[in-house]
C-alpha cells in the first residue's frame, strides 16, 4: 500500500507539472487508494466567464448538495482565457459571453456544442458623489465618454438630458476591462453598432484599446474600481452592480426612449433577436420601445465527444439542471431566464453531447 501511495503522488505531481488537473483530480478520485467498489467521485473542471459566474456558481453548488459524488470547479478567467483553455483541452467546458467563431471551434479536435444558458444585461455603472442617483446618458453621452470625447460630468451631452441634476465639474474615469472579456465583446459590439466613429476606431472584440480608461480583471475587478474611485464610470453585468447597489444609468434605445437594465428590459429586448440554428445570436443593438439596448446570451461551451462517457453524461445533466431547476436563481442575481424556445433548443443541441 505504501507503495502505491508512493506511485500516486507520483503521478499526481507529474500531471501538475504537465498543466493538467482535470486528470489529477479524476486520478485522485479513482487512484490507489480508493474504496474497493465505492462508486468513484466526478470533478468537472470549467474556466471563462465572469459574467455568468455568481449564477453558474450557484447552480453547481446547489447540483452538488443533490449530487455530493459530483463536484464541479469554476475559475472565472474571462471568456478570452475560458475559450483558449476549452481550445487547448484544458478543462471539461469553457464558458464565454462572445459565442465562439467557426475559426475557433475549427481548432477544437473533438467538436464544439454552443449551449445558451442565461442572459443578462450590461450596465454602466458609476460612482458621483452627491450627484444623481438617477442618471440619463444619451448614445452620444456614453459613446463620447468611452471615446474619452466627453472627459467632464457637467458636459453639455449630460447635462441636456439631465435637467436640475448636480452635475460636478470634475473628471469622468472610465474603468474598462483588464483581460479578454466577453463582456467588452458585447459591450464594444454595440458601440459599433450605433457609432461609427466607435466601429471606425476602437471597434468590437474582447479586448480593446480604449482610448483613455483605466482596467480592472474581470466584471468584480470593475466594479470595485468603480466603487473605490469617484468620478468613475465603467460597464459591468447588471447583476454585479445589482449585488453591489451601484447606481446604473438609463440608457437611449432605439426608439430614442431612456430604459433602465431590469428583468422587464431585458426580456423585452432577448424577444427581438431570433435564435438560429447554430445558438449563437447577438443583440447588438435590440428594437422595442423599452428595450434594454445592451443585452447578451452567454454560452457554455462542450465538446461533442468526450473521452470519458460518465464526464459526457454528468455534463448533460448538469447542462438540464441549468435549463429548469437553475433558471429559478436567474432573477435574484440579476439574470433574465431563458426562454422557453430557447430552452427546448439547448435541451435538442445537448444531445450531440457523447
Amino acid at each position: 500500500m505504501r507503495i502505491e501511495r508512493e506511485v500516486s503522488l507520483m503521478v499526481v505531481v507529474l500531471l501538475m507539472c504537465l498543466g493538467l488537473p482535470t486528470l489529477v483530480s479524476r486520478f485522485a478520485a479513482v487512484g490507489p487508494g480508493a474504496a474497493i467498489g465505492a462508486e468513484a467521485a466526478i470533478t468537472l473542471q470549467g474556466s471563462g466567464a465572469t459574467f455568468p459566474a455568481p449564477l453558474y456558481q450557484k447552480w453547481f453548488a446547489e447540483y452538488n448538495k443533490a449530487h455530493p459524488d459530483i463536484q464541479i470547479n469554476y475559475q472565472a478567467l474571462g471568456s478570452g482565457a475560458g475559450v483558449k483553455q476549452f481550445q487547448q483541452n484544458l478543462v471539461d467546458f469553457g464558458a464565454s459571453d462572445a459565442a465562439m467563431t467557426d475559426e475557433e471551434m475549427a481548432a477544437v479536435k473533438q467538436g464544439v456544442v454552443l449551449l445558451p444558458m442565461t442572459a443578462g444585461a450590461i450596465v454602466l455603472a458609476y460612482n458621483l458623489p452627491n450627484g444623481p442617483s438617477e442618471l440619463k446618458l444619451s448614445r452620444e453621452a456614453y459613446v463620447g465618454i468611452f471615446l474619452g470625447k466627453i472627459t467632464q460630468w457637467n458636459d453639455p451631452a449630460i447635462a441636456n438630458t439631465n435637467p436640475g441634476a448636480n452635475l460636478p465639474a470634475s473628471k469622468i474615469t472610465v474603468v474598462a476591462r483588464s483581460d479578454g472579456s466577453g463582456t467588452t465583446f458585447v459591450f464594444t459590439s454595440h458601440l459599433s453598432a450605433i457609432s461609427e466613429a466607435w466601429k471606425n476606431g476602437p471597434g468590437a472584440g474582447k479586448s480593446v484599446n480604449f482610448p483613455a480608461a483605466v482596467a480592472g480583471k474581470g466584471n468584480s475587478g470593475v466594479t470595485a474600481l468603480i466603487k473605490e474611485t469617484p468620478g468613475a464610470i465603467g460597464y459591468v453585468e447588471y447583476g454585479y452592480a445589482l449585488q453591489t447597489k451601484m447606481p446604473m444609468a438609463a440608457l437611449q434605445n432605439k426608439s430614442g426612449n431612456y430604459v433602465k437594465a431590469g428583468l422587464t428590459s431585458g426580456k423585452e429586448a432577448l424577444a427581438s433577436v431570433p435564435l438560429p440554428a447554430d445558438l449563437r445570436a447577438w443583440a447588438n443593438d435590440p428594437a422595442g420601445a423599452n428595450s434594454y439596448p445592451i443585452v447578451t446570451y452567454t454560452w457554455l461551451l462542450c465538446y461533442k465527444k468526450y473521452q470519458d462517457p460518465k464526464i459526457a453524461e454528468t455534463l448533460k445533466s448538469i447542462i438540464q439542471y441549468g435549463v429548469t431547476q437553475g433558471q429559478s436563481f436567474s432573477v435574484e442575481l440579476g439574470y433574465i431566464p431563458l426562454p422557453a424556445k430557447v430552452v427546448d433548443a439547448v435541451t435538442r443541441a445537448m444531445n450531440d453531447i457523447s
